[in-house]
């Protein structure tokens, strides 16, 4: 059964870091993009950033260009989101998905 577990979110300050992981299990993904997502409060779902299956092509929506970056361990079987210079409106549960599968997220806030 796959299952993809996200971890790392939490309570960070304007400004600050945070690295969101996300373990893949059930199958290997090494071939396959993988993407993060998020979801804040009453909005709808949007995409954040994604990367091929070898690593060699990223992609990142504009709000969050040159602040976010995405890589991965395919030993591990795992993608990151190294997020820096957050700010309140990044505040949201941050999603993983590789092709039809998706974690259950991990809640980010960001104070002012």
């Amino acid at each position: 059964q796959v299952q993809l577990v996200e971890s790392g979110g939490g309570l960070v300050q304007t400004g600050g870091s945070l690295r969101l992981s996300c373990a893949a299990s059930g199958r290997t993904f090494s071939a396959y993009t993988m993407a993060w997502f998020r979801q804040a409060p009453g909005k709808e779902r949007e995409f954040v950033a994604s990367i091929t299956g070898g690593g060699g092509t990223t992609n990142y929506a504009d709000s969050v260009k040159g602040r976010f970056t995405i890589y991965r361990d395919n030993a591990q079987n795992t993608v990151y989101l190294q997020m820096s210079s957050l700010k309140p409106e990044d505040t949201a549960v941050y999603y993983c998905k590789v092709r039809i599968y998706w974690g259950k997220g991990t809640l980010v806030t960001v104070s002012s």
